[in-house]
């Protein structure tokens, strides 16, 4: 197998949970899609690499650098900014009275958590990873990870207290 399909097989296994992890950082489908492009293109850059544990976890490293990078980026400000601005609120009540999928509901739940708690969230009940994982990940304590998911579980109860929305997280 040649370099270039091993790479092709390594983007078909990982592309869609780095595009998963964008999505929940960055909120735009766009950005996302363009980040895990990146990534993918870096990484194929790295001549040097050397395998350092899970391939996984690295690629979800460099998509999370990414993420932070953009967010911290004058075209997320901009963006932010015009659309605080520009925009006209839409009306909660209807639209959940339209959209009946707890799934989509949970999903624009989980997307106005702040990013420390949402991250923290999205690793360990959409990702199904480990306490001592997230903590391996984001390079902080696992107390730490604890008390995020303890705050966005608190939140996410607050913002979806008309739904049964525990039951979409299993466990």
């Amino acid at each position: 197998m040649s370099d270039h399909e091993k790479f092709e097989q390594l983007m078909a296994i990982h592309t869609e949970q780095l595009f998963r992890i964008a999505y929940y950082y960055t909120k735009d489908l766009q950005i996302a899609e363009d980040i895990v492009q990146d990534v993918f293109i870096k990484f194929y850059h790295q001549k040097q690499y050397e395998e350092r544990g899970e391939m996984k976890a690295y690629l979800a490293r460099m998509t999370i650098n990414k993420c932070k990078d953009y967010l911290k980026s004058w075209a997320y400000r901009k963006i932010t900014f015009q659309h605080k601005f520009f925009t006209k609120q839409k009306s909660t009540l209807p639209d959940t009275l339209i959209r009946q999928d707890e799934q989509a509901l949970l999903d624009d739940a989980i997307l106005s958590l702040p990013l420390k708690p949402r991250e923290a969230i999205v690793y360990f009940y959409l990702e199904e990873m480990t306490i001592k994982e997230i903590a391996e990940l984001l390079a902080i304590p696992e107390g730490t990870v604890k008390s995020r998911l303890k705050k966005g579980k608190e939140l996410l109860k607050i913002e979806l207290q008309h739904i049964e929305w525990e039951v979409l997280f299993h466990g």
